[in-house]
């Protein structure tokens, strides 16, 4: 059984879910330290002048963990985003066909940005049609502060016999200690796909919502076909 692991992100990129869909049992790692100005509150999306970004607004203080992270909620940020949507893809062939589920989210007040991304994660993941994986939330079970420990007891606790690991999440983890836990470590290979987009040139590395507008039901498979071969 493999296992991946990762921080709740808002709206992620198309290397997100391609990890998402290599593993079995997926994991929200949401009480680790947050890091500002990366992908934990913000993402981008195509515009008519190439992309722009998505920020949902937090009142972050150091040290906190994603998961005590609040959102600042005086800005009126949901009706901005919305409206960012609604402004760039409401002419994709598949907007009317998502577009609930940024409505129905967006009309919610939401204080913690973790359950924010958390819950646009699962409703995300369902659209992809990836309804069979399972998910579980770090904070949820027990597990040891030091990085490589606590990635080995995320394993344990699912029962994983294989940690699917990101680019370069070789490189800061002792794998002998996997080795040891009888627990083999993959790393991920991802190749981005292009695809039919809005506007003009194609730009890489946009949220998974240009893909998801732009290619509906088949967006999963253009990942997956993207990566066939690659381990």
């Amino acid at each position: 059984m493999i296992v991946a692991i990762h921080q709740p992100q808002y709206l992620p990129w198309l290397g997100y879910f391609d990890k998402m869909s290599r593993a079995d049992v997926f994991c929200y790692l949401n009480d680790v330290q947050y890091k500002k100005n990366e992908w934990q509150n913000r993402n981008r999306i195509k515009n008519a002048r190439g992309w722009q970004w998505l920020t949902v607004p937090v009142r972050y203080h150091f040290p906190e963990k994603i998961n005590e992270v609040k959102i600042n909620i005086t800005t009126g940020w949901q009706k901005k985003h919305l409206q960012a949507l609604v402004t760039n893809y409401s002419r994709a062939p598949f907007y009317k066909t998502y577009s609930t589920i940024f409505e129905e989210t967006f009309a919610r007040e939401w204080e913690f940005i973790s359950e924010l991304n958390i819950h646009l994660l699962e409703h995300l993941r369902e659209a992809l049609g990836m309804n069979t994986k399972t998910t579980v939330i770090s904070s949820d079970l027990e597990l040891r502060e030091e990085p490589t420990d606590r990635l080995i007891d995320i394993c344990k606790a699912t029962g994983a016999d294989t940690y699917l690991a990101g680019p370069d999440g070789t490189k800061y983890m002792d794998l002998q200690r996997f080795e040891q836990n009888g627990i083999k470590v993959m790393t991920q290979e991802f190749k981005h796909p292009v695809y039919p987009q809005l506007f003009d040139d194609f730009e890489s590395h946009m949220s998974i919502v240009d893909l998801l507008f732009n290619c509906g039901p088949e967006s999963l498979d253009v990942i997956e076909r993207a990566n066939e071969g690659l381990s």
